[in-house]
């Protein structure tokens, strides 16, 4: 039978069972620990795990098993986006997400499968901002596996919770680091024995979580001196991550606040390093920052070089971005009609500053994007240890919309000097492997989870290969990728 006919009756017909064998053959393989070997093979699939993987032809499918032939595809393992905020809707505000609930509340019904669209069958949410959230997404009918880091752990006033209003912001950012010099500035229920880092650290281990958030920002635009961890309290953050098995990660874009985090001992940095601060001038690589890269790549610290940050806000200046093609697959039509308008277009402000012209605001981005192009084929000459993350949504810009940002981003990787091999490895195992995950994620090997892709390309020969998917399974259920669309 015809592979797309049959998965259509597997999809529509027959459920998975307990016990249920699917039989995926006379495919190639493409798994992260054996790119010597692109081979034609089968992988038998039994209730949410992989439990037999064939190499060579003439493998014979278990009695009763379904059987699928992927004849001319590529089946690799689910790709992990390990840098999301789910509960964070692009191109709004959270006042304007909660004013107008009918579209968000029908993006949020969308959001994950268009995840699954492009293949994530796995994300990480970096600051889970609501456990409720987070469990309402997972009971939904189609979902990647979700992990997250709980609540992130900031310092009192400092980022983020410095763009929400003092009444509300300590109840937002409730896991915070009480700064005994901010005294007048914290309300008075909230008491300095309660928010230490071992409190803080302690919140964050008891909400199930897998790594922990911590920032090191001083502000951007008309802030620039916003409270940040001492060294000390950090090294106290570092000390207590390792003790609860948590990954200790970072957001930093400046080179003062990677030398931090990297001189504080860091597990992964949650951003790539486009502003050097007195160094912004410089055309060439300053031998400073050499320096510093090559701790990274030395000590084997995750990098996340998130470039579609800088070009999700560049999608405001691109007179062509509403015109891309799969936005109508993956947005609500309302939303996507609202974007249009100039209420939907209310954050071009942020990005055009003063007025500025789009060609201006065009060009005020193309010297940070230089920078951190320059950064990311410098580490990639060294193979440094890449994590694949999208920072979906970054920011309440409609330039991030989950799936397609994180194909963006992997375009984005490619082109700036990444190759198709250490993209794949950043988006499979190397995330597998930094967050502890790689017992169950990250290749096509007996016993891991039956998180996969089927692709008519192969992502070795073609960047364009992550968007020739015809069908994800995540834990053994498979959908097809027309079925993941807005509408389907």
């Amino acid at each position: 039978m015809k592979f797309t006919h049959l998965l259509a009756c597997l999809l529509i017909c027959s459920p998975v069972m307990a016990g249920q064998q699917t039989w995926i053959t006379n495919v190639k393989l493409v798994s992260p620990e054996k790119l010597d070997r692109i081979e034609t093979g089968s992988v038998l699939i039994e209730d949410e795990r992989i439990v037999r993987v064939e190499r060579g032809a003439g493998a014979q499918a278990p009695k009763g098993a379904t059987r699928i032939d992927g004849h001319g595809y590529y089946l690799t393992p689910g790709l992990i986006d390990s840098h999301v905020h789910l509960i964070a809707v692009p191109g709004m505000s959270f006042e304007q997400s909660e004013r107008t609930r009918a579209m968000s509340d029908a993006y949020f019904a969308q959001m994950p499968r268009s995840y699954l669209y492009y293949g994530y069958t796995t994300v990480i949410d970096l600051a889970a901002g609501s456990r409720e959230f987070i469990d309402r997404v997972k009971a939904m009918p189609r979902h990647p596996d979700i992990y997250d880091c709980g609540p992130p752990l900031v310092m009192a006033n400092g980022y983020p919770m410095t763009f929400l209003p003092p009444e509300v912001r300590f109840k937002a950012f409730s896991n915070f680091i009480y700064d005994p010099a901010q005294k007048d500035r914290i309300p008075s229920q909230y008491k300095p024995e309660d928010y230490t880092p071992a409190k803080g650290v302690a919140r964050v281990k008891a909400d199930h979580a897998i790594c922990l958030k911590t920032h090191f920002e001083r502000g951007f635009g008309s802030q620039h001196d916003l409270p940040v961890m001492s060294p000390e309290t950090y090294a106290e953050v570092r000390r207590l991550a390792t003790q609860e098995k948590l990954v200790l990660i970072t957001h930093g874009n400046s080179l003062e606040a990677q030398t931090f985090a990297v001189n504080g001992g860091a597990d992964v940095l949650a951003h790539g390093l486009w502003n050097w601060g007195p160094l912004n001038k410089a055309t060439e690589l300053p031998d400073e920052i050499k320096r510093l890269l090559d701790q990274i790549v030395e000590r084997k610290i995750g990098f996340q070089p998130t470039m579609q940050v800088l070009y999700g806000l560049r999608a405001y200046v691109d007179p062509d971005y509403l015109k891309t093609p799969a936005l109508a697959k993956l947005l609500p039509p309302d939303m996507l009609a609202w974007f249009k308008t100039p209420e939907g277009n209310w954050f071009k402000e942020e990005v055009a500053e003063d007025g500025a012209s789009d060609e201006a605001a065009r060009q005020g981005l193309e010297a940070p994007l230089r920078r951190q192009r320059q950064v990311v084929a410098y580490l990639a000459g060294k193979n440094a240890n890449f994590l694949f993350g999208s920072d979906t949504p970054s920011s309440p810009t409609y330039g991030n919309v989950p799936g397609l940002n994180g194909y963006l981003e992997m375009r984005n990787l490619h082109q700036a000097g990444l190759s198709l091999e250490q993209v794949f490895k950043a988006a499979t195992i190397s995330n597998a492997r930094a967050f502890h995950l790689d017992t169950d994620l990250g290749s096509i090997e007996p016993g891991k989870l039956a998180n996969l892709v089927l692709m008519k390309e192969s992502p070795l020969r073609d960047i364009r290969a992550y968007d020739s998917i015809d069908t994800v399974w995540v834990r053994g259920k498979p959908a097809a990728r027309d079925s993941l669309a807005v509408g389907r």
